[in-house]
């Protein structure tokens, strides 16, 4: 039986490619509280981006189990309906739509939702204030700075009120100033949905400082040696 506390469990996880020959996850084994933030670090290649594909689903693991809120995601046929209501994905290079303005880059994760245009229209100019993009809502993303670019990815990931958020380096691209300005929505974000899980990947220690605790991978798998912050 499922631990109804946990948002995420992963039991002996492993992902390989190239017909075994390259083993991105090993046995990984990860438990997350509902409403923790955990940030995951770890050297390149130790399979922390792959990890966060596999949680979204958006590949499957070779083997091991996959739970979310007590979901076996092995069991889930509509993978896309999963990723629509349960997981919000932010990205490094925040994958906005070129083309669309910010607020028609939100509304686009609430296509298929049953949600009226006026009902995304509203939706997303609300998210677009709550990172601090008012009045900013019509601007393509080439009109937009770094920083604030990824706050459109951020409020587009929130778009459809998921109960966990994952954010694969969303600090990466960013100059300093804004990565505090995120840090910030981070925190804020927090606090306004408890109930809300983060899993974050991150080289910075400064991102990996404002999480509840710190995982470390190493070759595909926890590395038990290093000591979590918190």
């Amino acid at each position: 039986m499922s631990d109804p506390t946990l948002a995420l469990e992963m039991v002996e996880v492993h992902k390989h490619f190239d017909g075994g020959k390259v083993r991105a996850l090993d046995g990984l084994d990860l438990a997350v509280l509902a409403g923790e933030c955990v940030a995951i670090t770890g050297p390149s290649g130790s399979g922390k981006s792959t990890m966060l594909d596999l949680v979204a689903a958006l590949d499957r693991p070779t083997s091991g189990t996959i739970r979310v809120r007590g979901r076996d995601l092995r069991r889930v046929h509509n993978l896309a309906r999963y990723r629509r209501r349960e997981v919000g994905l932010v990205f490094q290079l925040h994958n906005l739509l070129p083309q669309l303005s910010a607020a028609q880059n939100v509304e686009v994760a609430m296509f298929g939702t049953g949600r009226s245009p006026r009902e995304r229209r509203r939706r997303a100019q609300e998210l677009l204030g709550s990172v601090d993009l008012a009045g900013k809502e019509h601007r393509r993303p080439a009109e937009l700075s770094g920083g604030e670019r990824q706050r459109v990815a951020l409020a587009r990931a929130l778009a459809n009120e998921p109960t966990l958020l994952l954010a694969d380096e969303p600090t990466g691209s960013l100059d300093e100033d804004s990565v505090a300005l995120v840090l910030t929505l981070f925190t804020d974000l927090r606090r306004e949905q408890p109930e809300l899980t983060i899993i974050l990947v991150t080289h910075d220690p400064v991102v990996a400082a404002s999480a509840d605790r710190t995982v470390y991978l190493r070759a595909g798998k926890v590395d038990e040696g290093a000591r979590a912050a918190r």
